[in-house]
């Protein structure tokens, strides 16, 4: 592991840990399914590694303000860690996280704080994120989206956006999916 991603657990680990160690189980999960990426990402396995330790400290009791966890996570990275440019990107547009900004009225100010990420690197932690359970368990991405719905409802924000986002979330599952048989 490089300084960043040491740097990334660490934080990510004493943000989440204690206060939500389920949401750190996910955390655990997602970052080991970055990792299988390296062959693909080559010199971003790094940076994609520590955006995957990062992408949900924004649930974190300490760094929640808004309720929306992207944009509260890339904030406190920019904010109080300095972090670069690029993990605040990772972290702000996760999952498809600019269709959920839009529903919260908060689309505005994301895309004015922080430009929208790299494609490949915003597939590879959409690949790791989407086909990890709560628990840090690797699963499909149906798996996934159908956990989603269950535990928000049908009728919560969390559940339509995920609905709209299907399409491109599986797109993106498929391509990373696809560039990791062909390394093989």
């Amino acid at each position: 592991m490089s300084c960043q991603a040491d740097w990334a657990e660490a934080t990510a680990r004493r943000l989440l840990a204690k206060s939500l160690p389920r949401r750190w189980a996910h955390t655990q999960g997602v970052a080991a399914a970055a990792r299988t990426l390296s062959p693909v990402l080559g010199r971003d396995g790094d940076l994609l590694t520590a955006a995957a330790w990062l992408h949900d400290i924004g649930y974190a009791p300490d760094v929640a303000n808004t309720g929306f966890h992207p944009l509260d996570g890339a904030r406190h990275l920019r904010d109080a860690d300095g972090a670069s440019g690029e993990l605040c990107q990772l972290v702000a547009y996760h999952s498809c996280a600019i269709n959920e900004a839009a529903e919260r009225g908060l689309a505005d100010e994301m895309t004015s704080e922080f430009r929208p990420a790299r494609r490949d690197l915003a597939e590879a932690l959409t690949y790791c994120d989407m086909t990890t359970s709560p628990d840090g368990q690797r699963l499909p991405i149906e798996q996934r989206l159908a956990e989603i719905r269950a535990r928000y409802g049908p009728d919560h924000l969390v559940s339509r956006t995920i609905g709209f986002s299907e399409p491109e979330l599986t797109r993106a599952v498929a391509r990373v999916s696809g560039k990791l048989t062909a390394s093989r």
